[in-house]
Parts: C-alpha cells; structure tokens; sequence
C-alpha cells in the first residue's frame, strides 16, 4: 500500500442518518423495502397509498445516500442514491442509511460495502447473531476498516468501475432489443402467420399474384408501397432477397389438427426437430483431482448466466451431457426456462436439458421451445409436488409448424445474425464482469494503479 493510502473504520467516515420521512399533504408514496432494491438497482418506483402502509416504512432519503439492507447482507440487497426523486420516497427502517463524512466519497465508499471481501465479512457478522434471521446494525459492523486514497483516485476508481458497468448494461440493452425484434419477427411468420394471411388477403380482394407478393413484403420489412419503391432503387440486391422469401410464402391455408394452418407446412412435435438430452446426477461423478474437472450447472447457474465453480464434475463424463458457449438450455423443473448458455464449459445437471438438433437450425428449436415455455409452467404449476416439472411426453404434445428447408434456409438470415449477436454480446459482457470483479478488489486495497488496471483492460477487453 502506498503512502496516499490510509485506513479507518467505517464507524468513523460515515454514519447510519435516521431521518423521518415527512407525510404531511402526501397522499401517495414510494414504499422501498428490502426486498426492493438489488445489487445496486431499485426494482421499482410505484407510488402506493400511504394509508396502510406498514410501520417500517419511515425513513427519508437523499441523494447520494448508501442503501443497505440489514436484513442477510450477504443477498445484495443495496442501491447507491442517485438521480432520484427522493421526496416521495421513504424506505424502510430495516435499511442502513449512509452517508459519508471526512475523507471518503460516497461512490467509492459504496465500492467498498459492496465489494466481494466486505460482503462476506458482514455476512459472517449477520450469521453470529442469535436472532429469528441473520441481521446487522451499523454497530456491529463499524469496526469494519476502510483503505482508501486521496478522493481524486477515489474518483477515478468509481468512475472506472462505472464504464465498465456501462459496457455491460449496454451490452444487456442492446440484446433485450435484439430479442424482443426476434419474438415479434417469429410470432409474425410462425404464429399470427402475417406474410401468409397478407397474401390470401389481397387475392381474395382480386389482386394479382405479384400484389400478394408485394403485401408479404410489405408484412415482412413493415414498409410500404412506396418505402419499397425506394428500397429497390437504392438496395436492389436486399430488395431482391426480400422478394425471394416473400415469395417462399403460401398463398393460403389448410386445414390441420391445429385448425388453419400455412399451406404446405407440416406438424412437428418440439421433440421431433430437436434432441432434448437429459442432465446427470453429477453427485456420482466427482472429479478424480482438482486439478481437472467441468464447473456444474443446475438451475440456479443457468440462471444467473454462469457456473460459480461451488460443485465440480469429473471432465470424463459422456460428451452429450457438456455445454459450451451458444448451446441451447432448457430447465424443465423447479424453475422452467430456456436460456442460451454464455458461461463457458461445464457440466450438465439432471433437470436440464441440453437442446440440440442435427437437422434444424439453432434459432427454430430456441424459438419453439422458448414458444412452449408457458404451456410447460403451467403444467409443472399445476402439479401437487414441491417442484413441479414436465415429462417427455410434454415434449411430444408441443407441436410446432415447419415450412420447408428451402423456407427455412431463406429464414434463417433473419434470425441467425440476431442470435449471433446476442450470444457475442454476452461473451463480451461476461468477460467484461470477470474483469471487473479480478480489477476492482485490487484497486480498493492498493494492490494495483488504475493506469496498470486500464491497461489490463486494453490488452483484455
């Protein structure tokens, strides 16, 4: 530690603030419990009544205050204050209210409290205390030692952490948009079938075949007569490939065991396009050293997006049962969902299927299956068991409807690059995060200068 550094209890640069929220001429607030702030995000902003609200809620906030819940404060439950309209919030008195004082801003101090070393040390205090739930006061806790430099690398340290955080959280933006386009893209083509019904429609009015085309691509792109026209002079080549899978289109329905349906498509059970290959009890099948091993993943890594490493599997197992990066996962019990796993190689647990097919492209099985998703939560829901679940069967009863390959290769240009992208994106966001938690706890102590940590982020990143 260098001699800019020094040290001091947090007892001493900051103080738990109580201050009473003031209800007069309110009628409407925002409530903020525990349970609604989480890592660093206030989960909502929803105004309530003030009448009936319980006798925790009290306390008054500010900006740039620390958001600490005393309640397990190993389950992140904090938020740094900021760009908040605080006069109508009031938080509970189960929250530490921080604010600094002295030598210390309150951005970096919020580094520190939430960094990995202090959580765990808070957490041991909570877990010691004889109580209904693991708890601590700003007493027990205010021994806790601070190291902190001058506030100008106080700064930079936050800011730094701060564009890495913007990476990530652009990152995350960028492809909750792509996969919304995505869903919208597949409900119009597999579902609602509105190129088709386009088609049918201007025939039925007695246009011509070229009409029908023309009001496909206008369902397809979402642009109309004269967009086209445009379109076509300046993007001949697009526009010419925007036809074709117009083209690939039918012109009208028939019937099915799942009523109309486009002409010339057939059913095909979920099970049927896809091989839904079951996890392993990895419990009997324990690395030999520890040295040499996959990272498990059950539902909890899948949905937290990557394996934490807490249980290890022999690398020895059958190569069905092993995800890597972009393979499809289906959690069908306990928590159903279907996810696209970005977290490296591992080995996977009974209750998850891996979700492969040799015949099919990645985006129509992700699509179908992620399109059953709420059909199986109902039928686990409804379930008299603690975790409900599907069965195989399920798989064979969920039908999806399969145009032709030559549809289907036309297809896939529209939603392949998508989920490229959203699987980059993640790979870089996941990157990004290890940096991020390697980097940060070294520049809280010292260990390392913010140009060494930026140019680690250069050669990495």
């Amino acid at each position: 530690m260098t001699s800019e550094w020094k040290i001091a209890p947090l007892g001493e640069i900051a103080r738990n603030v109580s201050r009473a929220f003031n209800f007069k001429n309110k009628d409407n607030v925002v409530f903020i419990n525990t349970g609604d702030v989480l890592n660093g995000e206030f989960l909502h902003f929803n105004k309530s009544s003030v009448k009936g609200l319980p006798g925790q809620a009290k306390k008054a906030i500010a900006n740039k205050d620390i958001l600490y819940s005393e309640i397990r404060p190993g389950n992140k439950r904090y938020v740094f204050v900021r760009d908040c309209f605080t006069d109508d919030i009031v938080v509970s008195t189960k929250f530490m209210v921080l604010e600094t004082k002295g030598p210390v801003i309150p951005e970096y101090l919020y580094l520190v409290l939430t960094s990995q070393e202090c959580e765990s040390e808070f957490k041991i205090i909570a877990d010691s205390r004889s109580g209904t739930f693991p708890q601590i006061t700003f007493d027990s806790v205010s021994h806790y030692p601070i190291k902190y430099p001058l506030k100008s690398i106080q700064k930079k340290i936050f800011e730094f952490d701060g564009a890495l955080t913007s990476r990530i959280k652009i990152n995350n933006d960028i492809n909750q948009t792509l996969e919304q386009m995505a869903q919208a893209l597949f409900k119009s083509w597999f579902v609602d079938f509105e190129p088709v019904k386009a088609k049918i429609a201007v025939l039925e009015a007695g246009g011509s075949q070229e009409d029908a085309t023309l009001a496909a691509m206008t369902a397809i792109s979402g642009k109309d007569a004269d967009a086209l026209a445009v379109f076509e002079r300046e993007h001949p080549e697009q526009y010419a490939e925007l036809k074709a899978t117009a083209e690939l289109f039918p012109s009208a329905m028939q019937d099915s065991e799942l009523g109309k349906i486009p002409e010339g498509w057939s059913i095909k059970p979920l099970d049927g396009i896809a091989t839904y290959q079951n996890g392993l009890a990895l419990q009997k099948f324990r690395p030999e050293n520890e040295n040499d091993f996959l990272p498990v993943v059950k539902i909890a890594q899948l949905k937290k997006g990557f394996s934490d490493g807490e249980e290890k599997a022999s690398p020895n197992i059958k190569p069905e049962c092993i995800i890597d990066n972009g393979d499809v996962v289906f959690s069908w019990s306990g928590s159903l969902m279907v996810d696209i796993w970005c977290g490296g190689q591992a080995a996977l647990n009974q209750h998850l299927f891996k979700v492969s097919s040799t015949k099919y492209p990645k985006w129509l099985y992700y699509k179908y299956t992620a399109h059953h998703l709420i059909e199986f939560q109902r039928i686990a829901e409804a379930k008299a068991v603690t975790m409900g679940h599907i069965k195989r069967e399920h798989l064979s009863q969920a039908k999806c409807l399969i145009p032709s390959s030559e549809t289907i290769c036309a297809f896939t240009p529209f939603f392949e690059p998508v989920l490229n992208r959203v699987i980059s994106n993640r790979l870089e966001s996941r990157k990004l995060e290890n940096l991020r938690d390697t980097l940060l706890p070294k520049l809280l102590s010292g260990e390392i200068t913010l140009p060494e940590a930026e140019q680690i982020i250069s050669e990495e990143a």
